[in-house]
Formats: C-alpha cells, sequence, structure tokens
C-alpha cells in the first residue's frame, strides 16, 4: 500500500494564527499570549434569577468565573478571576433603541473605568452583529466588530471594520452537556490578542442572544 501522496494531490492545509500587527489589549496586557488561547466556556441553563459562567483552559484549569445580578433595575455581570477578583463589570442599558452593554473596569460604574461598549449594528438583523467600541473612542467607526452570532453556531471577532481575525468562537453540542442542562462553546483567541476581553464579549453575546425577539 502507498504511503506517500500522489503528484497533484492535496494535502490538508495546517492552520496558522497570524498575530496582529499591534497587540490588541482592553482588560490588561497580562491577559497577552504569544499562542492561540483555546478556552471553554460552560454556563448552567435555566437558573433562576443568574446565569453564571465557568471559562477554563485546555485542561480544565479555571481561568474566569462570571457571576451575575440580573433581579435589579440594571442586570450586571461580574467577570472575575479564578482567585475571585473582578476584573470586568458588565452593564446593560435598558433604555437605549439598540441594546446596548458597557464594560468597566473592576466594579466602577465610573465613565473613566469605561474599557468599552458594545450594541448591536442594525436594529433589526437575523444574526448577531456587534459593533465593539472602546471607552474612548466617541465616533461611529467601531474599534471591533462580532459578526454571526453563536447561536449559529459560530462567530468571529474582527479588527474594525478589517478581515482580521482576533477570535473565533463555536457551540459544543456533547451528549454529557444535554444530560447536565450546561451550554458550552470553545474560544480560540489569536496570538497578542487579550483573552480577558474576548471572554466579556462572549457574555455580551449571551445575554443578547437569550432575548428571542431579536429586535432590540
Amino acid at each position: 500500500m502507498a504511503t506517500g501522496h500522489a503528484p497533484g494531490n492535496p494535502v490538508p492545509a495546517v492552520r496558522t494564527y497570524p498575530p496582529v500587527e499591534h497587540p490588541v489589549v482592553v482588560v490588561g496586557p497580562q491577559y497577552l499570549a504569544q499562542y492561540p488561547v483555546e478556552l471553554t466556556v460552560s454556563t448552567k441553563l435555566w437558573t433562576l434569577g443568574e446565569n453564571d459562567f465557568k471559562v477554563s483552559d485546555i485542561n480544565g484549569t479555571l481561568i474566569f468565573q462570571v457571576k451575575s445580578k440580573v433581579l435589579t433595575l440594571h442586570d450586571r455581570r461580574f467577570l472575575k478571576d479564578a482567585a475571585g477578583n473582578t476584573l470586568v463589570n458588565l452593564r446593560q442599558k435598558i433604555m437605549t433603541m439598540h441594546r446596548r452593554w458597557e464594560a468597566f473596569r473592576g466594579e466602577s460604574k465610573d465613565e473613566k473605568d469605561l474599557l468599552f461598549t458594545a450594541k448591536k449594528s442594525k436594529l433589526y438583523q437575523f444574526k448577531t452583529e456587534l459593533d465593539i467600541f472602546l471607552g474612548k473612542n466617541k465616533g461611529k467607526v467601531p474599534d471591533f466588530k462580532v459578526k454571526g452570532g453563536y447561536r449559529e453556531s459560530s462567530c468571529s471577532v474582527l479588527l474594525g471594520d478589517s478581515n482580521t481575525m482576533l477570535a473565533q468562537m463555536h457551540r459544543k453540542h456533547t451528549l454529557a452537556s444535554t444530560i447536565l442542562a450546561t451550554d458550552s462553546f470553545g474560544v480560540t483567541v489569536y496570538p497578542n490578542v487579550d483573552y480577558a476581553f474576548i471572554a466579556a464579549l462572549v457574555v455580551i453575546l449571551d445575554e443578547i442572544n437569550a432575548d428571542r425577539s431579536g429586535e432590540d
């Protein structure tokens, strides 16, 4: 039996993760890696008054956790490190035409600690697309974009209006997740991209997609 490839037969391509030209730092430089970071985000379904997440690496080690306060005037999510220190708090602004989330450093609500704002690109859309503006960006051109809501199985985080990929997410369907009533998806964060920032975006995506109407 021949073991080599016959001339002209294609060889499967190797996936490469070209580093971004400049490091993408939003939460902090300590969350940059020189290699692709593979994360698994899992959440229990149908929890009353809260929707908590665990973010683990490929070995199952807890990297981040997300705690919720939803039975309040403003829905809030807290992205914490494994030790329980709050890195980012995410706050939904209800009274806006486009559903909008604001991310602040630590547990602050001060404008000076605003890290970024995320909102739907369009008022009506079949697939979730988000525009993300860094705290100091008061213009109309987003710093980042999320295309394709993960309810459609996969989505990507892009740099501005470019095709430069920063991260990809895909939903995982396993027997264990069905039995344990958990929801999980994988996230690949490209080299030199702040993986705490990407984790925060995943939380916002989950919240926006949880709204069945899709009209805000």
